[in-house]
């Protein structure tokens, strides 16, 4: 069971996303453990990434926000490797660089800021702007495969449906 320090700032974290949402950036805590949160981040206009939507997981430890999560992404991406642990200064791969004034949306700011670096880290890959561009095309029929995806973001389904139906 996490700490009660922990489930209060991050329940404050999911209101204040709410009331004013980052761009770019949708996350949200999953229904039965606060610890776990999903998100999807949206490829900015002029990157490779353009017209993609990352899905990935940020596990917090019950320690939050004295300790930093481990962060991972779930849709090919060119950038980052799946299911793996990405190293970030704001994640459990740099616990000595973390600061608790860091939140859920500076992190994932960081994160999609660090998809358009290509310095090589832990959790990276080395692909072409080719090959970039091609999976986030994919993006979105790769997550809607994905149960969870679908239980954590209907409104992109939603969008694909749509899509689809035209």
């Amino acid at each position: 069971m996490a700490e009660k320090a922990c489930v209060k700032r991050l329940q404050k974290e999911y209101r204040a996303l709410c009331k004013e949402p980052v761009s770019h950036i949708v996350a949200r805590p999953s229904p039965s453990d606060i610890l776990e949160w999903h998100y999807v981040l949206e490829g900015s206009e002029g990157t490779p990434f353009s017209g993609g939507y990352y899905y990935g997981k940020i596990k917090f430890p019950q320690e939050y926000p004295y300790k930093p999560p481990g962060i991972s992404m779930t849709t090919p991406n060119g950038r980052f490797m799946t299911q793996k642990k990405i190293c970030l200064s704001m994640s459990d791969f740099h616990p000595e660089s973390w600061n608790p004034m860091w939140s859920v949306s500076s992190i994932l700011t960081g994160l999609l800021s660090f998809m358009m670096d290509t310095s090589p880290t832990t959790g990276s890959v080395n692909t072409t702007t080719v090959e970039k561009q091609r999976l986030a095309k994919s993006s979105m029929s790769f997550n809607c495969k994905n149960a969870t995806f679908r239980k954590m973001f209907p409104e992109y389904v939603g969008e694909v449906q749509q899509a689809a139906a035209f």
